[in-house]
């Protein structure tokens, strides 16, 4: 099982889970239900981007350009709505993200862990949303620390979707890396977000 205090550390992850609980009006034990099926999949489509040359290439240049773990360091900051503008822009920008991971498979994607978790798909959407400039600054302390290039990225997240798929996440990862998708999710997952959120509010 992928979690939080996987990426985070134990104490730093507990808080994260808490806060993000917090934001979505939801327990706990669901919030890490579905970010034990999301973190997988988020990892698991960066990997697939990263196995041939070019998306690696690609992946490595936004994680220099946008990307350098900093966001972990204030990341409760993040969570609370705290961080500074313009860093704010590309380093949060989790639509942007999941649409170059997924493209158009978001909203199936928001779905599938709905329907496995007690989280409705708002909650979903706005996780997901979250989760991803998360995971991208996580790739970025990885890179720095292990001095990664473009092919030892592809290579670090192919042994990490191979640890996924030995894993009880890892059908359900395939089934939905593999399925096509159609439509323009990315307004779909934003507007499924920012509809709860109002509806919340």
């Amino acid at each position: 099982m992928l979690t939080l205090q996987d990426l985070l550390g134990q104490e730093k992850g507990n808080e994260a889970v808490e806060q993000l609980s917090r934001n979505l009006g939801a327990n706990q034990t669901s919030v890490n239900s579905a970010i034990q099926m999301a973190l997988p999949v988020i990892l698991g489509g960066l990997a697939r981007n990263a196995s041939d040359p070019q998306g690696a290439q690609s992946l490595n240049s936004a994680i220099e350009q946008d990307h350098d773990g900093s966001l972990l360091d204030n990341l409760m900051g993040y969570l609370g709505g705290g961080v500074s503008q313009p860093q704010a822009s590309r380093q949060t920008n989790g639509i942007g993200i999941l649409d170059h991971i997924f493209g158009n498979k978001q909203t199936e994607i928001a779905k599938e862990v709905s329907q496995n978790t007690d989280l409705d798909m708002g909650q979903v959407a706005q996780l997901l949303i979250t989760l991803a400039p998360i995971v991208m600054s996580y790739l970025g302390k990885q890179k720095q620390e292990q001095n990664l290039d473009s092919g030892g990225l592809s290579n670090w997240l192919g042994g990490q979707r191979q640890q996924i798929e030995q894993s009880p996440q890892g059908g359900f990862l395939n089934s939905i890396l593999d399925r096509d998708g159609d439509g323009s999710s990315m307004d779909d997952l934003a507007s499924m977000a920012v509809n709860y959120m109002k509806n919340r509010g």
